[in-house]
Formats: C-alpha cells, sequence, structure tokens
C-alpha cells in the first residue's frame, strides 16, 4: 500500500486502515509523487529552461537535483533580473492568448493568481472566489485601498453530476462578469475562468503564474501534482499544509511559502464542532462577501441562485471549513500583496523555489518505485542509430 505524499501515508496508516497496517507494517510505503521536468520545464516553458541551462549546463533535464546549483543565484541582481525578464514574456503570450480566446484584456505586469485544477469542495475554489469579492467590495467601497493589481485566474472541470461544483464554476463566471465590467475596479482585479481546462492550457497558464493557489482542506489531498508544476517554474504557493504541500514548504523553505489554515489533525478535531456564524458575525469582509453572493449581487435575473452556496457553508456545518481558514487566508494573501511591492525578493524567493524542487521529479519517484516496490533494474537505451549492422 503507497502513499503518495507523506502526510498521504500518515493517514492511510492512521485513520483509513490502522488495524491492516498495525498486522502487516511492512506493506506500507510512502512514494511521493513526481512531475517530469521535460514536459513541465523544458517543454512548457523554453526560455526558462534556456536561462537556467545558460548557467547551470542542461543535465538537470534528467538530474533535477541539479537545479541547487541555482541557489547561488538567487543572490546576483543580474540573473534576478533575466528571471523577471521572461516571466513577464510568459504572462504576456498567456495575456494575448487570453485576449484572443476571451475576449478580455489582463495586465502582464499584475500578479497572476492561478487555481488550476479538478474542481471539488474540498480543492476550495470557493474560498478562493469568496476571498475575490470581499477584495472586490473592499474596493467598491474605498477605491484608495492599498491593492495591487491582480488577476485571479481559475481553471477546472467538474465531474457531470456535482451540481455544488458546477454551481461553484458557474458562481466564478459571474463574478468575473461583474468586476470585469465595473470601471471602478477593473484596472487592479481582475477575474478569469479559462473554459476547457486541459494539460495543454496548463502549459500555458503554469509559466505565466506568479502564485500558486493549493489551499485544499488539510487531510483530504492525497498529493498533489500542480504545486509541483508551479513551483518548478518559479511560482510562490500559498497553501495548508495539505498533500504534498508540506514537504514542498520543507524543501524550500518556509519563508518562500505563504502557510495558512488548519492542520489536518485541527481539521479533524473541528469537524462537528465548527461554527461557521462565529466568523460570520466577526469579520464584516467575510460577512459581506457571503451576503453578496446570498442576495443576488452577482446573479441579479435570478437573485436566489447562489442562495444554496451560503446555505452550504452556513447551515450545513461547512464540511470543508471554509470559514475555519477564510480569515487566516486573507491573512496570507494581505503577505502576498505586502511581498509583490518589493519585486526583487519577490523574485529572489521565486527563484528559491526553482532551485530546490528536484526532489519532486518523476523520474525519482519512479526510480524509488523500481527499486523498493517492483524490484526491477534499470536497462540502457539504446538507439537505433549506435545499434551494430
Amino acid at each position: 500500500v503507497n502513499g503518495v505524499a507523506e502526510l498521504h501515508t500518515q493517514l492511510i496508516r492512521s485513520r483509513l486502515v490502522p488495524d491492516f497496517a498495525e498486522l502487516w507494517p511492512e506493506r506500507f510505503s510512502n512514494r511521493t509523487n513526481g512531475v517530469t521536468p521535460r514536459r513541465w520545464l523544458a517543454s512548457c516553458n523554453p526560455e526558462l529552461a534556456a536561462l537556467i541551462t545558460s548557467r547551470i549546463g542542461g543535465d538537470w533535464a534528467r538530474d533535477l537535483d541539479q537545479l541547487r546549483r541555482l541557489e547561488p543565484l538567487a543572490e546576483d541582481a543580474d540573473f534576478r533580473h533575466e528571471v523577471q525578464r521572461v516571466k513577464l514574456r510568459c504572462k504576456q503570450r498567456l495575456s494575448q492568448w487570453i485576449s484572443r480566446r476571451m475576449g478580455v484584456w489582463i495586465d502582464p505586469e499584475a500578479l497572476f493568481d492561478v487555481q488550476v485544477k479538478r474542481l471539488h469542495e474540498y480543492k476550495r475554489q470557493l474560498l478562493n472566489i469568496l476571498n475575490v469579492v470581499a477584495r472586490y467590495r473592499r474596493l467598491k467601497d474605498d477605491p484608495a485601498a492599498d491593492f495591487p493589481a491582480r488577476v485571479f485566474i481559475f481553471g477546472a472541470k467538474a465531474a457531470p453530476g456535482y451540481a455544488r461544483a458546477k454551481l461553484i464554476i458557474k458562481l466564478i463566471n459571474e463574478v468575473a462578469r461583474v468586476v470585469n465590467d465595473d470601471p471602478r475596479t477593473r484596472s487592479r482585479l481582475r477575474v478569469l475562468f479559462v473554459p476547457n481546462y486541459r494539460v495543454s492550457i496548463a502549459e500555458r497558464i503554469i509559466p505565466a503564474a506568479d502564485l500558486s493557489e493549493q489551499i485544499s482542506t488539510a487531510g483530504m489531498e492525497a498529493s498533489g501534482t500542480g504545486n509541483m508544476k508551479f513551483a518548478l517554474n518559479g511560482a510562490l504557493t500559498i497553501g495548508t499544509l495539505d498533500g504534498a504541500n508540506i514537504q514542498i514548504r520543507d524543501a524550500v523553505g518556509p519563508e518562500n511559502f505563504f502557510l495558512f489554515g488548519l492542520t489536518a489533525d485541527q481539521v479533524a478535531e473541528r469537524r462537528g464542532r465548527h461554527d461557521p456564524w462565529e466568523v460570520y458575525h466577526r469579520n464584516p469582509y467575510v460577512r459581506a462577501a457571503l451576503e453578496a453572493v446570498r442576495t443576488g449581487e452577482f446573479s441579479p435575473r435570478d437573485p436566489g441562485l447562489f442562495a444554496p452556496v451560503f446555505d452550504w457553508l452556513m447551515y450545513d456545518g461547512d464540511p470543508y471549513l471554509l470559514l475555519a481558514d477564510i480569515e487566516g487566508y486573507m491573512e496570507a494573501q494581505a503577505q502576498v500583496d505586502a511581498l509583490w511591492r518589493v519585486p526583487d525578493e519577490w523574485t529572489r524567493r521565486a527563484i528559491l523555489n526553482i532551485a530546490r524542487v528536484g526532489y519532486f521529479s518523476s523520474d525519482r519517484a519512479v526510480s524509488e518505485y523500481a527499486r523498493d516496490i517492483w524490484n526491477i533494474s534499470p536497462l540502457p537505451i539504446v538507439l537505433p542509430s549506435e545499434l551494430q549492422p
């Protein structure tokens, strides 16, 4: 029995099948997921790949731990400037593609805040869009509010019969429609739901991301690999202690990761005892966002359309603990805003993310499976040109 992240393995042993883990401990192992650097850096982000190769050679594509050699370059002002230029070009290309496909212009100089993954309540795209609504209402109330320009990019698909997930997709799109059409805020706040999200679109979005949203309820994500792809391409992560986030944060350094939220143990303890009304009454920004959704601000032709969203959170017990984590999430987003205003420091931390994620290579994961689980040895690949006549 294999867990695909350290937390996942612990939860399998302690919660899912503890009796079996006690009977046969040797049958349980951890092999954390990985991503292939050939597709998720060399192919999808060739400019960054070329820049890295120009400084440390090309062996990193087959031995991702070689990226460690970039670490001293985080202190090199010229290298930081080159990384910034590459990121900006990636964002310009994505902006042009979105303009052609969706008819929406986004400023490449803005912070690109990205959550692209399967739509599920535990992944908490709803937490993200509630924060967007709170930010929008604060900008409406106070146009001078000190928020840097930010573009929130969503991409997801929902299972065919998953009605709640589809209503969340509808909410994100309706929030986008209102926010993007508001002349008071659209220069500083944009929202996009990219249609028909898939791998080929991920290859466009991930190189352009500045911030990676990995905000699932702690204890519910087995591992995740999007978090690895974003960090490999120089995005900073805002996230919970869930799945492989824990190991990524340990690898890149806690100071280079925006952490918030309950731990898996705290989630287990709070379930059934969490009172969402406490947060509703305590936090005016949260309350305003929830009321905007409930009262039809984003569905004027059908004011009750999103009332069920309010009901899930306030009357159905908030099972994924969005309101237990939302204040910490907002505080972490304020830290994001503050760091974004210091571009050199942001880029320094982005470089350290790239340099320190070598462990999360699929080459390492597959090698561990081969050596420790399948008991097979690697064979050399002989190219046709190398065969003897």
